[in-house]
């Protein structure tokens, strides 16, 4: 039996505190997740859906992106993936009787924690306004809704779509083709809170937006950097990925701020080494970097190749690379005293990553939000194509660029065209199968969205999956800003904050998770199965069939919901055959297959076990589709953060018992942090020179360029080895500091990684 959902809300600012861990995953990741998942799902049903996930005749892990390998194991997931699963199996449901024992003021003060324990959603819910609870409304009535308030806008313009990366290929392709039928570019997507500087700098640099490798460039390594991520929680199989690289002889550079047990020692549980307890040892060199100082530190590292005689690989900088003399010329005045406050590095250290660099033939660098969530993080990304470009290492094996993303489907949803600001050719395809002019004007993006919902120029919110008040920035603008809303609309499987925090009138439509069993009523009145598709980190697109029976009847999916929506709101003038793509998932590959390039024959090659890699000019043929047609190298001025004197700099992550939003417990197993999440990590003596004792607690304050503060209140300190002058401290509880206007330059990303603090003696402290 399932375990029941906590009857009251947990005691989470009174953390217990130990020594960080040196190693990750082993036999305790085993029993963590087993236990996890029995709480959730029961014995039986854990035993039946984790043997299916990631399998070729299985479905897709809910949480990361990362790649399968040809050759799978029988328990291919990890820790945190075993943890989504059971998140989205649960045997727990939310009914009506809830929401009627559960007030919306009453589900306010709660935690997301809290709220994600209850269970499934079974049915579609309305919030009236003026209302205190959720009710029960039939489908119907809830497009309805939805079709009224869409269709009294003054312009599609005030309406935004939301998308997060959890959405199928199939659904999100008919989500955006809604969207623009309507009338609208508004499609802001998890991405632009997160990898859209990759997406920015790459497509600049080399003409697609993605990574240039396959998960056997990996293997095939014999250098690989992993810069601003922490694969031991965040996409934990990858920690397999690296072990195997290692095996083959590959070394490993690790930049990262704080130390990550994953990258010190992996203990895999699907060998015997691992499960006794020797692991494999991963990172060579552990360079302890400040925030926001990686675009110094590569450029110290492409300085110090210029100078190295025959380091370059000129032939291919020649044929396929343009701008090499100006970014040359930039790069030979690198000033090493500010490259060394920026980085927080000894040159010593500077000059052994380079000697590792110049013994390597084929190089790969990975990275994820530690680079993408500055305001300098696109320079940060096209100072990695520069560095990777001096010695050849992309479009050949076992190098290349390795954005590493955090969502199952965050990169298939951007490649089926939710995007706010598309690309003309992608529109005149549209425009040609469909028959209908799609608007040309850009849209808005996440940080724009809130803008315009906080300014009342939008009034409809919809989000397809996610959790949009939590993950974004500046909490308590984002709040006001949902609640000025006419109406606020989630898809969803589970309960979370942004069902507490609404518009006028809000609705939580109810929608079938991965795990589960897609059947479709077809024209004859027979259900068939359906099957969806995604892409994961490397471009790998691959099918995802559900086994488990619905957590409720009244579930719908979400190529479903938007079919019907759409019908609802277009009416019967739309030429789209919304309801055959509702009836046969296939119809719709086909259409994705006429639009966009790399998909032809879909359907057929997708249901060949294992997919098929997505097309890729740098990588396949060293062919860069920029404006150009070369490979870029760029000159862009050398940033980091400035930091007062008294200050710290804050970057904001995961617990190990996290995914995005998505809390699934209070610890932090390899940070040595136990039954609470509201803690402040900090070098002990950046510590006592702020006059704060380890077990003190501080109230977080962020300073902002225009003398605006925001404050988190009541976080303990830890006395943690994080580089001197940086703190880190948990998402979402200190998204509140992160202001609206702190964003990337271009890309337009939150900077959540570059926080300016100051600590104050906590006004009120927990209970002993």
């Amino acid at each position: 039996m399932a375990a029941k959902p906590p009857a009251g809300d947990p005691v989470q600012d009174a953390p217990d505190v130990g020594a960080p861990q040196h190693a990750a995953a082993g036999l305790p990741a085993v029993a963590h997740s087993l236990r996890m998942s029995q709480q959730q799902m029961g014995v039986r049903r854990t035993a039946l859906t984790l043997l299916k996930v990631n399998q070729k005749d299985g479905f897709d892990c809910p949480g990361c992106a990362w790649p399968e390998p040809e050759k799978r194991h029988a328990a291919e997931f990890c820790e945190n993936g075993a943890k989504a699963v059971a998140e989205e199996a649960t045997l727990r449901r939310v009914t009506p009787d809830f929401f009627a024992a559960h007030p919306v003021a009453d589900l306010f003060t709660r935690s997301g924690y809290w709220l994600g324990q209850q269970g499934r959603i079974t049915q579609p819910m309305y919030l009236a306004e003026g209302a205190e609870s959720y009710e029960p409304v039939p489908w119907e009535r809830a497009f309805d809704i939805i079709a009224d308030e869409l269709t009294a806008l003054g312009s599609p313009d005030e309406a935004v779509f939301y998308t997060s990366g959890r959405t199928s290929n199939e659904a999100a392709f008919l989500y955006q083709l809604f969207a623009r039928e309507f009338g609208t570019n508004n499609l802001p997507d998890c991405s632009n809170m997160c990898h859209e500087s990759s997406g920015s700098a790459l497509t600049e640099t080399i003409g697609v937006g993605k990574g240039s490798v396959l998960l056997e460039d990996l293997y095939q390594a014999e250098l690989i950097i992993v810069a601003g991520q922490n694969p031991g929680t965040n996409h934990p199989r990858m920690l397999s990925a690296l072990e195997k690289a290692k095996q083959n002889g590959a070394r490993i550079i690790t930049v990262n701020p704080l130390p990550e047990a994953g990258m010190e020692r992996f203990k895999n549980p699907q060998n015997a080494r691992g499960l006794a307890g020797g692991g494999t040892a991963l990172t060579d060199l552990f360079l302890q970097i400040r925030l926001g100082g990686d675009q110094a530190l590569f450029r110290a590292l492409n300085q110090l190749i210029l100078e190295t005689e025959g380091a370059l690989d000129e032939d291919f900088i020649h044929e396929h690379t343009h701008g090499f003399e100006e970014f040359a010329a930039a790069a030979r005045t690198t000033d090493w005293d500010e490259t060394l406050r920026a980085t927080g590095l000894q040159r010593a250290e500077i000059e052994r990553a380079l000697r590792m660099v110049l013994a390597s033939q084929r190089t790969v660098v990975c990275w994820a939000m530690g680079l993408t969530q500055h305001k300098h993080a696109v320079s940060t990304i096209k100072e990695v194509v520069n560095f990777l470009l001096l010695r050849g290492d992309i479009g050949r094996p076992g190098a290349g660029v390795c954005p590493v993303r955090g969502h199952s489907n965050v990169q298939g949803d951007r490649t089926m065209g939710i995007f706010e600001r598309p690309a003309p050719a992608f529109l005149d395809a549209l425009e040609k199968e469909f028959g209908f002019a799609p608007p040309r004007e850009h849209g808005l993006d996440v940080v724009r969205a809130i803008r315009a919902l906080r300014d009342g120029t939008a009034k409809v919110f919809f989000a397809m999956g996610g959790n949009f008040v939590a993950a974004s920035p500046d909490t308590e603008v984002t709040e006001a800003a949902m609640r000025r809303a006419k109406l606020t609309v989630h898809v969803s499987t589970k309960l979370n904050r942004s069902h507490v925090v609404t518009g006028a009138r809000a609705l939580i439509l109810p929608t079938l998770g991965r795990t589960e069993r897609d059947e479709q009523r077809g024209p004859d009145g027979r259900s068939r199965e359906q099957f969806v598709t995604v892409e994961d980190s490397m471009g790998m697109v691959h099918s995802s069939r559900g086994r488990l029976e619905p957590a409720s009847p009244q579930l719908l999916s979400e190529p479903a919901i938007v079919s019907r929506l759409a019908r609802r709101v277009l009416g019967p003038q739309s030429r789209t055959p919304w309801e055959e793509f509702e009836q046969d998932y296939s119809r719709v590959r086909d259409r994705i297959a006429n639009v966009i390039p790399g998909f032809e024959d879909f359907d057929a090659r997708v249901r060949q076990p294992g997919g098929f890699a997505l097309p890729h000019g740098p990588r396949d043929a060293r062919s860069f589709p920029t404006a150009t047609g070369k490979a870029n190298f760029t000159a862009c001025p050398v940033e980091h953060p400035q930091l007062p004197e008294g200050r710290l700099l804050l970057q904001t992550l995961r617990s190990h018992d996290q995914f995005n939003t998505t809390i699934y417990g209070l610890d932090d197993r390899y940070r040595g942090i136990k039954n609470g999440r509201r803690v402040i990590m900090v070098h002990p003596e950046d510590a006592r020179e702020l006059g704060f004792a380890d077990g003190a607690y501080a109230d977080l304050v962020s300073e902002w360029t225009d003398k605006s503060e925001r404050r988190a209140a009541g976080f303990r300190v830890v006395h943690y080895p994080t580089a001197r002058g940086c703190a880190a401290a948990y998402y979402p509880e200190t998204n509140v500091l992160v202001p609206l206007d702190s964003t990337a330059d271009t890309s337009n990303t939150p900077a959540s990684k570059s926080i300016v603090v100051r600590l104050e003696p906590a006004e009120q402290t927990p209970p002993a």
